[in-house]
């Protein structure tokens, strides 16, 4: 199975239909990137989070990226959701430097794919014919975008309250060149994620279209209620702004509390008939003022495993996790998704 074979980079409903094809009807998406890189030993206290890495520890963003792969999944997530080149501007660097750190994003993302290939293919081929080919797993690289209130680092990321005056045209403004540098990066796709609020979705359709992005995109909101997204607007309202784009070939939710997706997959399905992908967190609340995540009903591994049936009898086809979840959270998640797809 070779990956070209999957990337035409035709943002249209065939690219993600021909990727969970090979991947025999479901993917598998990564899961928590910022607690892991906590976990590897770095210090992410900074405005920049997990993209102040992209700085001074590439290392470690690689190394999470291999757990992921390990651990089976089929699109890991670059390290660009609050790499903003706004927020590298800030901390003194120039606009071209902040350009080349979100290619080196995408391009770490790239190396750990390769030297998974390279481990996992290692004396394993297939022969067709009179042509020897490797046996790869299908792997996706997204580029991830964070919303405009993941840049303020005030916790605005997840109210979706970003103030009368940020409208339509400033939000658009503010992603225009993240877009297009990651739009020529190398990624697969984009991935606009945790999106709190239908302006923002907006924006970003907006966005694609004006810029002739040519990789396709999905869109992914949070919810805290199972019913709207974080602002309080109808899922089914945010997801219609996906339906209507073309170059998003699938829609869900991430940063979502386990216990709300069943119902949220149902309510995106009744204005769409694109993939819908799901990543929840753990089940934890961040606490925007202490900048930390409070334990509460927090969802441990075994407890993922009972809930990923479910999603995937609803209809979700692309499932991972989010903040908070682990290498081994991933791989039950596959384990479950395999196992479900050898008794069908």
């Amino acid at each position: 199975m070779v990956l070209e074979t999957v990337v035409d980079h035709h943002p249209n409903s065939s690219f993600m239909a021909s990727f969970l094809r090979q991947c025999g009807g479901y993917a598998v998406i990564d899961g928590g990137l910022a607690t892991e890189l906590e976990r590897h030993g770095a210090d992410l206290d900074d405005p920049l989070w997990s993209a102040k890495c992209l700085i001074n520890s590439p290392h470690l963003i690689r190394r999470v990226h291999l757990d992921y792969l390990e651990a089976g999944a089929n699109i890991i997530i670059s390290a660009s959701y609050q790499a903003t080149l706004q927020g590298f501007e800030a901390k003194g660097l120039s606009r071209k430097e902040g350009e080349a750190l979100l290619v080196k994003s995408v391009k770490i993302a790239c190396e750990a794919r390769d030297i998974y290939y390279d481990r996992a293919t290692k004396g394993s081929w297939d022969i067709s014919g009179d042509v020897l080919t490797r046996q790869q797993r299908p792997v996706l690289v997204a580029a991830s975008v964070g919303s405009y209130g993941a840049y303020l680092a005030d916790g605005s990321e997840y109210s979706g309250v970003y103030g009368d005056n940020i409208g339509l045209d400033t939000l658009k403004d503010f992603h225009r060149r993240r877009v297009q540098v990651l739009a020529e990066s190398g990624a697969d796709l984009i991935g606009f994620e945790t999106i709190p609020n239908k302006l923002e979705a907006k924006a970003y359709a907006e966005l694609l279209e004006e810029e002739a992005v040519n990789i396709p995109a999905w869109f992914s909101f949070s919810s805290k209620d199972g019913i709207n997204v974080v602002s309080g607007d109808p899922i089914q309202d945010c997801a219609l702004i996906a339906d209507s784009c073309e170059k998003v070939v699938a829609v869900g939710v991430n940063c979502t509390p386990p216990r709300f997706i069943h119902g949220l997959i149902q309510s995106i399905q009744t204005v769409t008939a694109k993939p819908i992908l799901v990543y929840p967190n753990s089940g934890e609340t961040y606490d925007a003022s202490r900048k930390e995540w409070v334990p509460s009903t927090g969802v441990k591994d075994v407890d993922f495993v009972s809930y990923v049936g479910k999603w995937r009898e609803a209809g979700a086809s692309l499932i991972g996790g989010c903040c908070r979840t682990t290498p081994n959270t991933i791989r039950a998640i596959s384990k479950t998704l395999s196992s479900s797809a050898v008794r069908t």
